[in-house]
């Protein structure tokens, strides 16, 4: 993994320096409220319903156990003992207190790590597909290609008052695990006639105008891929609007100049700025990737693996959800479920955290990756030691077996948190994920992904859940929409409005409705949730949420 140079430390220690000393102008009163917020939204500080919250970045959601330990220290002294996981591999403290901010700062940088662009309308924290250097279909690892754009887009002199926030995406294999589509850029590896390079998606993204990204390029040669991806920020950054910041997001711009157009504009812009690179990029990409070799992997018998599955029929069911094929056959993907029924999806308290930096070091060549998904993952895995992480996780409350089932919900702060939101989702979630582990039928509905927002902006990624749900305010009282058939992978789609909304206490009525027409309807127990939903359409699954109503004939 990235390893900071002089420059890097020299860089964020200054950054820290400069932030203590707006935070103690701040605390003296010599700058108001909206003096500082500018400030502390470049440090990714926000002020939430009830407090301070401090949004660290991941970059590319990579993780070391040092780093790990970091952040557990940290939610222990300074924030109440835990922290959130988020959707764009970051980490969330929800309760700092301001005067405490600068000192976690520089905790953060003791690990090299930083709260940089996390917030403000700049490019913001790159992500990247969880399983990058381990999964077995991937082209190449896109953590380079990843890191490559974190540095240039930190501090960017251009950058930084964008129309709006401005986020990217890579992933290296066809299987698409970043949900490239519904980003600002999203950039895919693909090999051509025996040449790597990159295909650019642009304008996607969620929030009040869902849209996927049209493509931009199919083929892009990777020594072109900075000039290429300035090139169109600085198209945006001219052509976006700033009278209507629900309208300024570079998704609009696409929609309304139409794609050719922005090709077009483009393509000048980067055939003039091409040459002001003179392969700078090439030989610093060069040097990134030097970090990111493959660990050593070890030669060992997998035959424990085995006797443990044979064995132990929970320890068979965790490995049947949790653990992902490797790209070295005696290896696996091990994914941490941060979803214990009734828990707050994401949150890892500090003692959890602890242990997954002791089980990446002893047993996963110290590494962890942060999903998008809000779970952590132990990219390289020897299946020997899979018995010996089983049971620390199961110590840990960490061993819970749903990945990828209907209980692995992703869910952003809601209304317990956020100011922005117009009504709860962690609760949601909670009961949801409780009934049907009543129920016992996580496993019979198998893979289903259910995602929540609280608020039109989306950032539980509703539009693009399986099923997804959307709440809003309705005269004082909490409404929650249904759209159906959503995705985020290499198919991705938008989800399909079901009808009006239910109340909170008619929700999860609602949702076993959708499950029970599913089981019902699909063709075989193979066929998946939304494959059914491909199949049949939204006609079965409106009619047994609306019985009664028209809606259920509209």
């Amino acid at each position: 993994m990235y390893q900071y140079n002089d420059f890097d430390a020299a860089f964020v220690a200054e950054r820290n320096a400069q932030f203590r000393a707006q935070v103690e102008r701040r605390i003296s009163g010599a700058l108001t409220e909206d003096e500082f917020k500018p400030l502390r939204l470049m440090n990714g500080l926000y002020l939430q319903l009830h407090a301070y919250m401090l949004r660290v970045a991941i970059p590319y959601g990579t993780l070391n156990g040092a780093q790990m330990r970091q952040l557990a220290m940290i939610a222990e002294t300074f924030d109440k003992g835990y922290g959130h996981f988020t959707t764009r591999q970051n980490i969330q403290y929800n309760w700092p207190k301001l005067k405490d901010v600068p000192d976690i700062l520089d905790r953060l940088a003791e690990v090299e790590m930083h709260a940089l662009q996390t917030s403000g309308n700049t490019i913001r924290n790159v992500t990247a597909d969880h399983f990058a250097g381990a999964a077995a279909d991937e082209v190449e690892d896109p953590r380079p290609t990843a890191e490559l754009l974190r540095q240039w887009s930190t501090d960017h002199p251009e950058f930084q008052f964008l129309p709006r926030k401005f986020k990217l995406a890579v992933t290296g294999s066809a299987a698409d695990r970043a949900v490239i589509r519904a980003h600002d850029i999203g950039i895919q590896i693909v090999e051509k006639d025996g040449e790597i390079g990159y295909k650019i998606i642009v304008g996607g993204g969620l929030g009040r105008t869902p849209m996927i990204g049209k493509t931009l390029a199919e083929f892009l040669p990777k020594a072109d891929l900075l000039p290429f991806v300035e090139a169109t920020v600085n198209v945006w950054n001219r052509l976006g609007r700033r009278d209507n910041k629900y309208k300024s997001r570079i998704k609009i711009t696409v929609h309304e100049h139409g794609i050719d157009d922005i090709r077009a504009r483009v393509l000048t812009r980067f055939e003039q700025i091409k040459p002001t690179f003179k392969g700078v990029d090439r030989d610093l990409f060069a040097q990134i990737q030097q970090n990111f070799d493959a660990p050593a992997y070890r030669n060992a018998p997998v035959d424990a693996h085995t006797a443990m599955r044979l064995a132990n029929p929970a320890y068979a069911s965790w490995s049947d959800t949790n653990i992902t094929a490797h790209k070295n056959d005696s290896y696996a993907i091990v994914s941490i479920s941060l979803k214990k029924h009734g828990a707050t999806p994401g949150d890892a308290s500090a003692d959890q955290m602890r242990v997954m930096a002791e089980l990446a070091e002893t047993y996963g060549h110290d590494e962890l990756r942060i999903s998008h998904e809000q779970n952590v993952i132990l990219p390289h895995v020897h299946q020997s030691d899979l018995p010996a992480i089983y049971a620390a996780l199961r110590e840990a409350d960490l061993a819970t077996a749903n990945i990828g089932l209907i209980s692995d919900i992703i869910a952003c702060p809601g209304m317990d948190y956020c100011a922005l939101a117009t009504a709860r989702s962690i609760p949601v979630a909670q009961e949801i994920a409780e009934r049907f582990d009543e129920l016992k039928l996580e496993h019979e509905i198998g893979a289903l992904k259910i995602k929540i927002s609280g608020c039109i902006n989306a950032c539980g990624h509703h539009h693009v859940g399986h099923i997804g749900i959307l709440g809003l305010d309705r005269a004082g009282v909490e409404n929650y929409q249904i759209t159906l058939g959503g995705d985020g992978s290499e198919d991705a789609a938008i989800g399909e409005r079901a009808g009006p909304g239910f109340s909170a206490e008619a929700l999860v009525p609602a949702i076993e409705r959708i499950i029970e027409t599913y089981l019902d309807v699909r063709s075989e127990k193979a066929e998946t949730f939304l494959q059914t939903y491909r199949r049949v359409g939204m006609g079965p699954f409106k009619a047994a949420l609306y019985p009664d109503s028209k809606a259920s004939a509209a």
